[in-house]
């Protein structure tokens, strides 16, 4: 079983309930092969809870993560690690179309990709199941 990587947050919203400012803590996991997004919140005024399963994490939260723990970068290795087989990985997962995969495929080639630790070690997993040496990273 692989391990299973995490990164989160926390942040301030409105209370839906009595307008008061909630405490919020958001967690981007890859579990099980796919990354997910859960929220749970709380309000210290009327004591109202809620969580959150599933979903894609919003960019504010995703930018507040790579801003306070800094990114992880994807690195590749070896003779198979060509931007034509990173190309064909990357056009598996939703959402990348060719010509994003080629842009993407030339900065990991590069060592230039980065984002999230989650992420990246969803990429490097995908990228190792195609027989491509990869590893994710934080510097």
């Amino acid at each position: 079983m692989e391990q299973v990587v995490v990164e989160s947050v926390s942040y301030l919203a409105v209370c839906q309930n009595c307008g008061a400012r909630m405490e919020c803590r958001g967690t981007q996991a890859l579990v099980g092969g796919r990354l997910r997004w859960d929220v749970e919140s709380s309000c210290s005024a009327c004591h109202d809870a809620l969580a959150v399963c599933g979903g894609t994490v919003p960019a504010e939260r995703r930018e507040q993560m790579l801003a306070e723990n800094g990114p992880a970068r994807l690195h590749v290795s070896g003779p198979s690690a060509t931007t034509v087989a990173i190309m064909r990985v990357l056009r598996t997962e939703p959402g990348i179309d060719l010509a994003s995969a080629k842009a993407v495929a030339r900065r990991v080639v590069n060592g230039e990709y980065a984002g999230t630790l989650p992420e990246m070690e969803h990429l490097a997993r995908q990228l190792r199941k195609a027989g491509i040496a990869a590893a994710a990273t934080r510097e």
